[in-house]
Formats: structure tokens, sequence, C-alpha cells
């Protein structure tokens, strides 16, 4: 019989569903897995005042030149670097805008390091390497007590960076080193320890609230349209057409000439479509908005 122990990070508690979890059949196993997932969410919805605190903070960081960073430890980190490596083909950002790092390396994107979490001075050093004061760094740790994760926040704040802490534990130590402290958390996991599940998608939950939302905020979106998109292959390419369609309700040739002659670029497209002005044109005032297309709208209305 498994004892139950007092853990005080409730990632590492034993979760009393799932203590006769290897004698279950496949159908229970998803079934409590699917049913754990579910208070995910909730768990997330608790801690909206303080995302929300974080993205505008954030998103007068990047107002004036400022990138994000994300550090993390293992699943976290790995997390931060799928975040932020999906930020250029759908807001069309440079890639150094947001730029995911992780405790030992590229190697630890699919190999896992071995102690590399626990080393607080490469956390330090790796912020000192890349971190300015005009930035924003979040630190991710499900345990929230991460050494390395902990460094490279003590190191941004001591540069004069933003900095944002998100765990999955409460009362986490590593909230003390961040101005934006973000608790998520989630309870027990099926599996004791395993924050890959119900802290993973936690994590993947408020990171995609984070960068969505301060895109949205910079103008990347209009309406719930990804304008700012990068045709990189053809389902893309097609994707552009689409969005250029339903902006301007213009028809499929119409949206691909359009398309074509913006480069295409779905936003050029959709102001010379909507204001029938020249690609040039078009070019010109996004480029007087700093690339806002809310603003651009705004500014070719008048």
């Amino acid at each position: 019989m498994i004892q139950l122990t007092n853990h005080t990070m409730t990632t590492e508690q034993i979760n009393e569903r799932s203590i006769q979890l290897d004698q279950l059949s496949v159908r229970e196993i998803v079934e409590i897995m699917n049913e754990e997932d579910q208070s995910v969410a909730h768990s997330v919805s608790r801690a909206l005042p303080q995302i929300s605190s974080a993205i505008e903070a954030i998103v007068r960081i990047m107002e004036n030149g400022g990138r994000l960073f994300y550090f993390g430890a293992g699943t976290s980190g790995r997390l931060g670097i799928l975040d932020a490596s999906e930020c250029p083909p759908t807001f069309g950002v440079s890639p150094e805008l947001v730029i995911g790092i992780i405790a030992g390396g590229e190697k630890a994107m699919t190999q896992a390091i071995e102690n590399a979490e626990d080393n607080a001075e490469a956390g330090k050093l790796e912020a000192a390497a890349q971190v300015t004061s005009r930035d924003a760094v979040i630190g991710i740790a499900a345990s929230g007590r991460t050494p390395y994760v902990i460094g490279a926040l003590q190191e941004a704040a001591r540069i004069g960076a933003l900095t944002v802490s998100l765990s999955c534990n409460g009362d986490a130590p590593m909230s003390a080193a961040a101005q934006y402290p973000i608790e998520v958390p989630v309870g027990p996991e099926i599996i004791t320890g395993s924050t890959r599940l119900k802290a993973g998608t936690a994590t993947k939950m408020v990171l995609n609230m984070i960068t969505t939302g301060s895109m949205i905020q910079l103008g990347k979106v209009y309406g719930n349209l990804m304008v700012n998109v990068q045709a990189t292959n053809a389902k893309l390419k097609d994707r552009v057409v689409r969005i250029v369609q339903d902006a301007t309700l213009a028809d499929e040739e119409t949206a691909k000439a359009y398309v074509s002659s913006a480069k295409g670029d779905a936003r050029v497209a959709i102001l010379m479509l909507k204001y029938n002005i020249s690609q040039q044109e078009a070019a010109q005032a996004l480029q007087e908005t700093g690339g806002h297309f809310g603003k651009t709208i705004e500014l070719l209305k008048k």
C-alpha cells in the first residue's frame, strides 16, 4: 500500500485519485487524465489578474524596443522555446523579439542534462550575457524553486530588466525574485511529480496567453485574423488569401491578385483593397505606425 506523504509542493504530492493507476485499464487511465486536465483551466483562471498585469508590462517593454526572454529547465524550458519559436511565423515578428533559453543549452531540448537546473550561477551568467535593462525576463519552473531559473531572474533584476515568474506551486520561492509573480497551483499529478502533465499544460496555456495577448496589443492581429502570418508554405499561402477574403469580403480571385501585388503580405493586400491605394502607399502607412495594423487603419481613415 502506497503511503501518502505531506510534501510541501503540491506538484510533488501523491494524487489520491490515481494511487492504483497501474491497475487501471487504458480507458480508465485516459478518463482520469482527462478529468484531471479539466481542472487546469480553472487553476489558470485564478491567476488571470496576475497574467494580465504581466502582459501589460511586457507590452510596454516591447513598445520601447525591448525583448522578451524565457528562462527554464527541462519541460519548462522546452515549453518556453516552443512558444518563442512560434511567434515569428504566427505574428511576423523577428526571431529576436521572443527568445527561449533552457538550462543545459540546445542539447537539453531533446536530452536530460544532468544537474543543469541546479546551477544558479549558470542562470546568472546566461542572463548577464544576453539580457539588457530594456528587456523582460520570464522565469519558468513548475516547482517554483529551480536554482538555474532563480539565478537568471536575480541577475535580470540586477541588470534592471522587467522580471516575471511562472510556477505551478503556491508560495513559490521564485516568486520573491520577480516583480510580477504568477502562480498556478495545479495540484498533484496523476503520476507523482511528473510535471510534464498538468503543470506542463498550465504552463503552455499561460505562455500562449502572454505572447498572444502581447502581440494583439502590438497590433499584430486584425479582429481575430493573424494578418502578420508569414506565408512560408503552401498551407500558409492559402491562409493568407483566406485572411484577405475574410477582412475585405473580396472573392478568391481578387484576393489572390492583391496578395500577389502585396508580395504575400496580408496586411498590405487588405489595405490596398480597403482604401484603394498602391502597394507602396500601404507599406509606407505600416512603416509610419511601426507595423501596428490597428493604428494603420486609423491613420488611413483620416
